[in-house]
């Protein structure tokens, strides 16, 4: 853990000149390094080295990562610009990529927001410089080395004015959301179990949008963990509402997708679920991510798996829920094959690993613990049975549509991991089990060597994925043993083909999308991380670039729905239910140049986007413009029919 140093130079304050940079007392990393010994020392290379106006001298910490070097000003300043310059070696210029300038008003920067970020080279010997855009007044200003870095730089230098400033504009690195962890003592999370007392800031809105909040921060996952990019959890102190999400909630996950080169495969997953109909689908975000000063890269921000008004949204139980109607739920649970690595958890008549996840570890009591244990092996028992329909059978206690929904996404993802590790909730006063919500796509979309090329198999991937212990034979006496689901899934795949969007066009506007939207986080992160052209975790090829990923990204999802449409037996069409209006007459949605009109006896129609967003009303007397080229649903309002049409 790095220690501050302070040494006094330039003390006379500077003021707004900006064409001088402002002075005051060197703070920063305590020890250097002696190269030629190899020791550490705190007479050569230091901290105040990069402040003293001489380029031929520099600063390089005796610890390689999250090492810094700066200043306090004495008193707060907006600062307006900085300028750097790298130590004078073969390696210096590259050794400042990704550095961080960040300021403060603690000198322990627990509150340091970013000022600017290095992006490319510096010159040896020549200062270079950046404007920043940020309008909050900060005391403590300081270089942040990039990570294995040593910081290594020959001089630093803040320009600005003094002055509080206001918080009307924050830095934001990229187009995404900036989050900004920093912990006490600049301790960096290193397991799931110790929670790390945090300050937590979200930068948004072209950092208009201000969140910070007290915070815990830890790591999160299984295999996840093992890989140099880490995945955080968050619990902020107070319920937060996060940008745009529906959920005001204490706990936040950061996904790290180290092994997926698109970063995206995640967020085309939960948009398939989100087609397909699903009740809950997670939230989630892309983001930028700063941790203790050092860029992390880009992550996933999204919703913890629990149960909240707008995530899992059951009756949230109490230890005091032992009886009644209060047992029957509501209860959040996972098949897990890491379930014997949690507190609360289960191994069913048929040998399938169940972690309880709602109530939680430290809420859950042994009335509800049987509870849950006995209505699950009830379910496992019917499933591992041999009566389908009727009185006693497995479709009494097993919600089918959302357990055929999630196996569409499954199936259309190609993830070998969707029984490895499956969502399923009980509502209270309610027999059945609910399937979902989806997560973890990492190694989807045609990303795991182990069943690559997925379109390849002549059967469904289930069959060659990984699985908790005996959950693919649950999954095959549903969708391979019952003589009903066939034809459910049919109808199913049907009615998502002609009406959810659920086509490859679609599918590709949006991955388009959100590569613009990311394109220079991908950037940086592949910077942070020069991985393109490696083999990591499950890959079955690897890229020189990350748009080659997203392209085939694109490839996979034409193709598999092409293969399921054979799989299934698809009839275009087939899935349109249109339903008699009085009189017999039908409901019709047109589009002729972007302009929709509706016939037939239904007078008004709600257009939506693929998303679910009400994008406008269309009526045979009023017709309605389509805001953009798209693939759009037409619902005839109070008649229950539906159109598919597209622009």
């Amino acid at each position: 853990m790095a220690v501050a140093v302070m040494a006094t130079v330039w003390v006379t304050s500077a003021a707004a000149d900006v064409d001088s940079p402002l002075t005051g007392s060197v703070i920063g990393t305590a020890l250097s390094v002696d190269y030629a010994t190899g020791q550490a020392t705190t007479t050569l290379n230091t901290a105040a080295m990069a402040h003293d106006g001489n380029l031929d001298t520099y600063f390089a910490s005796y610890e390689r990562s999250y090492t810094w070097t700066g200043l306090d000003l004495g008193e707060p300043h907006v600062i307006t610009r900085v300028g750097w310059s790298p130590r004078n070696d073969g390696l210096g210029p590259g050794r400042m990529v990704l550095g961080m300038f960040e300021g403060a008003s603690r000198p322990d920067f627990l509150d340091a927001i970013p000022l600017y970020m290095i992006e490319q080279r510096g010159v040896i010997g020549e200062m270079s410089y950046g404007d920043v855009d940020c309008s909050r007044g900060v005391r403590y200003v300081r270089y942040v080395g990039p990570s294995d870095a040593r910081c290594n730089v020959a001089e630093v230098a803040f320009y600005g004015t003094p002055g509080a400033g206001d918080d009307s504009r924050l830095h934001q690195l990229t187009g995404l959301p900036t989050v900004i962890i920093n912990t006490v003592d600049a301790v960096e999370p290193f397991d799931k179990e110790t929670n790390i007392v945090s300050d937590v800031i979200i930068i948004s809105d072209n950092g208009s949008k201000i969140l910070e909040a007290d915070a815990t921060t830890r790591q999160r996952g299984n295999a996840s963990r093992t890989f140099p990019k880490k995945p955080y959890r968050i619990k902020f102190e107070k319920k937060q509402k996060v940008l745009d999400a529906p959920s005001k909630a204490k706990k936040w996950t950061l996904i790290n997708n180290y092994g997926d080169k698109t970063l995206m495969r995640n967020i085309v997953a939960f948009e398939a679920a989100r087609r397909a109909g699903m009740e809950y689908v997670p939230w989630c975000q892309p983001v930028d991510l700063i941790l203790n000063g050092e860029y992390k890269g880009c992550y996933q921000l999204c919703d913890q798996i629990e149960v909240r008004e707008g995530r899992v949204d059951i009756d949230e139980m109490t230890p005091d829920d032992i009886a009644g109607e209060a047992l029957t739920g509501g209860y959040l649970i996972e098949v897990d094959a890491y379930a014997n690595e949690e507190i609360s958890w289960f191994t069913s008549r048929n040998g399938i690993p169940v972690t309880i996840k709602a109530p939680a570890d430290d809420e859950i009591v042994p009335a509800q613990t049987a509870y849950i244990t006995g209505a699950f092996n009830e379910l496992d028992k019917r499933v591992f049975g041999n009566k389908y329909a009727g009185e006693g059978s497995y479709r009494e206690i097993l919600d089918v549509p959302s357990f055929l929904r999630h196996f569409i996404v499954g199936e259309l993802s190609g993830n070998t991991d969707t029984y490895w590790s499956t969502y399923m909730f009980k509502r209270r006063n309610d027999p059945k089990f609910y399937v979902g919500p989806v997560w973890d796509f990492d190694i989807a979309f045609e990303n795991d060597n182990r069943t690559y090329p997925i379109n390849n198999h002549s059967d469904y991937i289930y069959v060659y994925g990984s699985s908790a212990n005996n959950m693919n034979t649950f999954v095959t006496r549903v969708v391979k043993r019952d003589p009903a689901t066939a034809g459910e899934i049919k109808q199913l795949w049907a009615r998502l083909r002609d009406t959810a969007g659920y086509d490859g066009e679609s599918f590709g506007e949006y991955i388009d999308n959100q590569a613009d939207a990311m394109s220079r986080s991908l950037d940086l992160n592949f910077t942070r991380w020069p991985i393109l052209n490696q083999w990591v975790h499950q890959n079955p090829k690897v890229y020189n670039s990350w748009q080659a990923a997203v392209n085939d990204l694109k490839s996979y999802v034409t193709a598999r729905i092409d293969w399921l449409d054979r799989k299934i037996g698809y009839v275009p069409g087939s899935g349109v239910e249109a339903i008699d209006a009085p009189g017999g007459e039908m409901f019709v949605a047109r589009v002729d140049g972007g302009v929709v009109t509706v016939s037939g006896a239904v007078l008004t129609a709600t257009v939506y986007d693929l998303a679910g967003r009400t994008v406008g009303k269309a009526a045979a007397d009023a017709p309605f413009t389509l805001p953009a080229h798209g693939v759009y649903i037409v619902v005839a309002d109070g008649r229950g029919q539906v159109v598919k049409v597209a622009y």
